[in-house]
């Protein structure tokens, strides 16, 4: 096969109709549509452990960045037979993937199951829980949510 000219535009033609995968090199499957659409495949995502501050087991990863959406975060949640702690400075809904996703407010539970949404209101103290392994989808608003403020 000969390399010339018309045989690289003709990769980069497909490669950027195709779109790029992320540019962080995110140990998870995402296609970056030219349009700007982004398919996640959420089963690939392997979390990282989240000090909580308290001790659990507690694991997430933002699987969007703020330049791929500046408004609105998204990301994945996994909670292993634990309880912390925790105010939002932001408004914040969760998709229960799989398990039981417990927000606990001012005393009283509410349960996820798989298949739930729920919305966790900005400026509410919660406590997340779970009485076994859970994983749900976050969706937050702003999505610079490690910054917010209330």
């Amino acid at each position: 096969m000969e390399v010339n000219n018309e045989l690289i535009y003709k990769i980069v033609k497909q490669v950027l109709a195709e779109g790029m995968p992320d540019s962080k090199g995110d140990d998870f499957e995402k296609h970056i549509d030219p349009s700007g659409v982004i398919t996640i495949k959420t089963e690939t995502v392997k979390c990282q452990t989240f000090d909580v501050g308290v001790p659990a087991k507690v694991k997430l990863l933002d699987v969007v960045t703020l330049e791929e959406s500046p408004r609105l975060g998204c990301g994945i949640l996994e909670i292993d037979h634990s309880t912390y702690p925790w105010t939002l400075t932001y408004d914040e809904f969760y998709y229960v993937v799989e398990g039981i996703l417990d927000i606990v407010a001012e005393g009283r539970h509410n349960l996820g199951y798989q298949g739930d949404i729920l919305h966790i209101p900005k400026g509410t103290s919660i406590c997340f829980s779970s009485p076994e392994t859970c994983r749900a989808v976050y969706f937050t608003y702003p999505a610079d949510w490690e910054n917010a403020e209330i």
